[in-house]
């Protein structure tokens, strides 16, 4: 049985914990849930399900997932990301079983669910993502938005797939990506502001996004987004919550990340304020705290 060691990050997750657990626990040594507060039962559903529970303040993603690395650190063995809305399907977990390869890190695909429903056209399936790594060989890049795993050494490729099926209604999916866009326009001017190069290693996605989308003109690169998506990769296809899907998440979520961008470099000309008096002034974010998730 291969050294397994599953991190889940959550906060309030009662409705989605247990299935992911339950996904990983016949492959996993240790599952370990990291929870940043949550007031309903998420705790008490993870351990129930057979998963170690810690406690540590919310930060960043990356920053919580380092902070989990750094409680199994020196353990050996392997590390998987799973998300608590995600589940491993029993085809990867046979996979995983079967005994991995010699590399240090591999990627897997992950399909998504949307309402309920499979998203299949689009270029949303398959969505090939870094998650499982050798102990020690991957950490989390520092990012509010969007981090990858960076891996030293070999990676390879598995065949089967997690599947991200998020079970919350829809005010919640907009509440949370609103969020989100305050977060991507702070990684946004962190790089203009500091001249950090991309990630060399984060796939072909990452790097159209960091080297031909953002230096496309702001809401016309939405526009430009959401065609390629619903036509030229035939996102009109798919059933009306996938559609949906391609409209909040491939137009809606772009442009609103563009339109507060824009407010906050306009608050910045009218004051000639630092992009971080900026951030706090119109999107409400100290750079010293992190988010909440």
């Amino acid at each position: 049985m291969t050294d397994l060691t599953v991190i889940i990050l959550c906060k309030d997750e009662a409705l989605h914990i247990e299935r992911a657990v339950a996904s990983v626990r016949g492959i996993a040594t240790r599952v370990l849930v990291v929870d940043s507060g949550s007031t309903d039962d998420t705790v008490a559903r993870a351990r129930d399900a057979g998963a170690e529970v810690l406690f540590h303040p919310w930060t960043t993603h990356a920053q919580q997932f380092n902070w989990a690395l750094d409680q199994v650190k020196g353990q050996g063995g392997w590390v998987l990301r799973l998300d608590a809305d995600e589940f491993v399907t029993p085809a990867l977990a046979d996979e995983i079983a079967a005994g991995l390869p010699e590399v240090e890190g591999l990627y897997l695909r992950r399909s998504m669910r949307f309402l309920g429903q499979d998203v299949r056209y689009g270029g949303v399936f398959p969505i090939r993502i870094l998650r499982l790594f050798r102990n020690g060989a991957g950490r989390a890049e520092d990012r509010w938005m969007d981090e990858h795993i960076v891996v030293n050494g070999v990676t390879a490729d598995l065949k089967w797939v997690i599947v991200d099926d998020n079970r919350k209604p829809l005010d919640w999916w907009i509440n949370k990506h609103n969020a989100y866009a305050s977060r991507e326009v702070i990684d946004i001017l962190n790089r203009e502001h500091s001249g950090a190069a991309p990630l060399a290693n984060g796939g072909a996605k990452r790097w159209i996004k960091d080297n031909i989308y953002a230096h496309l003109p702001g809401g016309f690169r939405a526009g430009a987004y959401f065609f390629y998506r619903y036509v030229l990769r035939l996102g009109f296809l798919d059933g009306p919550p996938a559609r949906s899907f391609h409209v909040l998440q491939g137009f809606w979520y772009r442009y609103l990340v563009d339109a507060k961008l824009a407010e906050v470099r306009r608050y910045m000309d009218e004051t000639g304020g630092t992009p971080d008096e900026a951030i706090k002034a119109v999107l409400g974010i100290e750079l010293q705290e992190e988010p909440s998730p």
